[in-house]
């Protein structure tokens, strides 16, 4: 007599800057491994690209065009892929944005800008999951902030405080959703090659690849790790970073005529 084993329907995970860089590598290293990935970003050319060669090669996947910035925009986009593909399992809140800060004239429309896409946009992202994990009592929700998070660095202050403020908060929700079973990871890579880094001049030690980054975030997701910082030396450089004097950071760390503007 044949055997009838139950087929449970794959994980849902919804990764918001899905279109290009680590999110598009997170969405198909999490394909490769049998979830089901809902894709949210502005570009839906690429959205569609990248939709396209996960069903090709046998994934599942639905795609959604949202503003992370724009609350009801988002909260709409989730809905969608909710209906597509199910409740969500996973959140990696991944959009991100980064520019330098310059003095004359200061940037605060570029602060401003990250501050609404790197913290509102992860804010809106877990609202939007959030009551149906806290029903269901489970479910992991993990958010990309960065080993800036840690510091406060010249000519990347907005950014520097825009991750950080992620970081906080998802150390605060982590703990308060214990009692939920919902786990909380926060991710704090070093740099990244990426459409962000790619316009900067100066050097970025320890710079990773996407794809090799991606592997490495999904083998702590999968550990349910509390928060991953990664690669170790950059981690600690940020350390080490924390206890060094003022005058000194500012004499060895390039200066805001060493940065290229974003966009520009």
């Amino acid at each position: 007599m044949a055997r009838h084993e139950t087929q449970h329907p794959p994980k849902v995970a919804v990764i918001t800057g899905a279109s290009s860089g680590l999110g598009a590598e997170l969405a198909r290293e999490l394909s490769r491994h049998g979830w089901s990935v809902g894709l949210i970003a502005r570009r839906e050319d690429r959205l569609m690209t990248l939709a396209d060669e996960i069903r090709q090669a046998g994934g599942r996947t639905a795609i959604a065009v949202a503003d992370v910035s724009d609350k009801a925009m988002l909260l709409a986009a989730f809905d969608s892929i909710r209906g597509e593909l199910g409740a969500v399992d996973l959140l990696i809140a991944n959009a991100g944005v980064g520019k330098p800060d310059f003095l004359d004239p200061f940037t605060v429309d570029d602060i401003e800008q990250m501050i609404r896409v790197n913290l509102l946009g992860v804010l809106y992202s877990i609202a939007a999951v959030l009551p149906q994990m806290i029903e269901q009592r489970r479910g992991h929700i993990a958010a990309v902030s960065s080993a800036g998070a840690y510091k406060g660095m010249p000519g990347s202050a907005g950014y520097c405080a825009s991750k950080s403020a992620v970081r906080t908060l998802l150390e605060g929700l982590r703990i308060q959703l214990r009692e939920y079973g919902v786990s909380v990871t926060t991710i704090c890579p070093g740099f990244v090659r990426t459409d962000m880094t790619d316009v900067n001049s100066f050097r970025m030690p320890w710079l990773q690849e996407p794809d090799a980054a991606a592997r490495k975030i999904v083998r702590a997701l999968n550990r349910r790790k509390k928060v991953y910082n990664f690669p170790w030396q950059m981690a600690l450089m940020i350390k080490l970073l924390r206890w060094l004097p003022d005058w000194f950071i500012a004499r060895t760390l390039p200066r805001k005529s060493d940065v290229v503007r974003n966009n520009e």
